[in-house]
């Protein structure tokens, strides 16, 4: 059997922009995946000292794809909505959840929810991805 989580992260070890932000992914199940960035008041937050919200959108966005992965699904994002709830200074880790809740032949649908270590809810993110291709070497179910 393969190492799902191993594969996932190799494949996303040469993504520019995954490694421009510091996004790690710290699991994957079988339709999820959690991820997350350590805060930098340097590289992360707007000129309010807290998180910029294109942060969010970022983390949301690649856990979409590794989510999509545990599939053995290659995907792009074609749109996704996001809503704001609570904000976070640096020196804090933003963590997000993603969820598969729709695997269709041409989308997938798969929501991310984004919180700190003290499990304060601080976004709800829902993406519809469109399927690109496969990965061959992980199975649609493990």
């Amino acid at each position: 059997m393969i190492d799902v989580l191993a594969y996932i992260r190799k494949v996303y070890s040469t993504n520019a922009f995954v490694n421009l932000t510091d996004q790690k992914i710290d699991a994957v199940t079988c339709g999820e995946a959690q991820l997350s960035i350590m805060i930098e008041k340097e590289k992360h937050t707007n000129l309010y000292g807290v998180i910029h919200g294109g942060v969010f959108g970022a983390l949301a966005d690649t856990a979409f794809g590794v989510a999509c992965a545990t599939l053995g699904v290659r995907v792009v994002t074609v749109a996704f909505t996001m809503n704001l709830i609570k904000n976070m200074h640096a020196g804090n880790r933003l963590i997000a959840k993603a969820k598969v809740v729709h695997h269709g032949r041409t989308t997938l649908v798969v929501k991310v929810t984004m919180f700190n270590e003290e499990g304060d809810n601080l976004a709800e993110v829902i993406g519809t991805m469109l399927n690109i291709g496969t990965f061959d070497e992980i199975p649609q179910k493990w």
